[in-house]
């Protein structure tokens, strides 16, 4: 005779009947399933093997493999924090605790790719790069549509306008109109004849169509709207503030910061002389916070400390390293 199912498997089994017959499957067919399936492992879960597979190299430097594999880490965690953007946007009545969970996440995801970003500024050999990313033209990092995902569900677009038509924007403008006026397409064009990189027009032929429609949808229910319906007086809840300024630091400044040393470290030659970016972009007038002064949180700050936005930490980097 067989055994008796204990009264707690068998109170599972009736609970699992229960959730496949609205699947119009008996559960015996399930179970079958289970039987036949194999075990899971490691490797098959993660698919490590295909995932130790992408790392392709276009010359024989051995360092361009770290290059790669960087550049793969830190899609995966824009990945990870689009994730996270994602649920808060989309959350009805969300309540102050699941922001704040998730505003963590995200900053600590930055601050985990901030402090890695050493791998890129010292771990590479500068001959070996330098010759490595003649091979990559005209790929560049500024064609990370994550990132400017990122950014699109951060905050109203009219806080990415270009400075000096900043003025001209408000939340309520055109998402279309606010679109072509982006900081960033101004780091990969010519600003003498007003000619986009082929960098710019490969990434815009891509992906422009996706980020006005993320664009449209996001008006009215950024992050930084449901972080206004949450704290009406921004200046009183200390926590919220702390995580929003902390997030806004860490996006605009930091991360900037941590490829500007790169840039410079690997970039710079002589007192006046530069090598420019693999998608022709002017590194040194795009990548400095305080020249392109972005904030996704604006109200957070004094005008003072907008006004000095990152200065200091450029000051700070450019005195070092002479």
């Amino acid at each position: 005779m067989s055994e008796a199912l204990k009264p707690e498997i068998a109170a599972r089994v009736k609970q699992l009947e229960e959730k496949f017959k609205n699947s119009g499957q008996d559960l015996g067919s399930y179970l079958d399933g289970l039987l036949y399936d194999r075990y899971i492992t490691y490797w098959d879960y993660i698919h490590l093997d295909t995932l130790l597979s992408l790392q392709v190299p276009s010359t024989s430097f051995p360092d361009e493999e770290i290059f790669i594999t960087y550049h793969q880490i830190t899609e995966l965690y824009f990945k990870l924090i689009l994730h996270e953007l994602k649920q808060i946007v989309e959350t009805e009545g969300i309540e102050n605790s699941f922001f704040l969970d998730k505003i963590k996440r995200v900053n600590r995801y930055f601050e985990s790719l901030i402090e890695s970003f050493g791998v890129m500024e010292q771990g590479m050999d500068k001959e070996q790069f330098l010759k490595f990313r003649m091979s990559l033209i005209p790929a560049s990092g500024f064609q990370s549509v994550q990132f400017r995902m990122i950014e699109i569900y951060a905050t109203p677009m009219c806080n990415l306008i270009a400075t000096k038509f900043r003025n001209n924007f408000d939340e309520y403008s055109s998402i279309e109109k606010a679109y072509e006026q982006l900081y960033w397409k101004y780091g990969a064009t010519d600003s003498a004849t007003g000619e986009k990189t082929l960098t710019l027009r490969q990434f815009e032929k891509r992906y422009t169509p996706r980020l006005l429609r993320i664009g449209n949808q996001l008006k009215g229910n950024t992050i930084y709207h449901k972080f206004k319906k949450i704290v009406k007086d921004n200046r009183q809840n200390v926590t919220f503030v702390d995580e929003m300024r902390k997030l806004d630091q860490n996006i605009n400044v930091n991360w900037g910061l941590a490829h500007y040393k790169t840039a410079f470290r690997y970039l710079k030659r002589e007192a006046n002389s530069t090598v420019t970016g693999t998608g022709g972009t002017n590194w040194k007038q795009f990548l400095p916070p305080n020249f392109q002064k972005i904030s996704f949180f604006p109200s957070l700050w004094t005008i003072e400390e907008r006004e000095n936005w990152g200065k200091n930490w450029v000051e700070d980097l450019v005195n070092n390293e002479k």
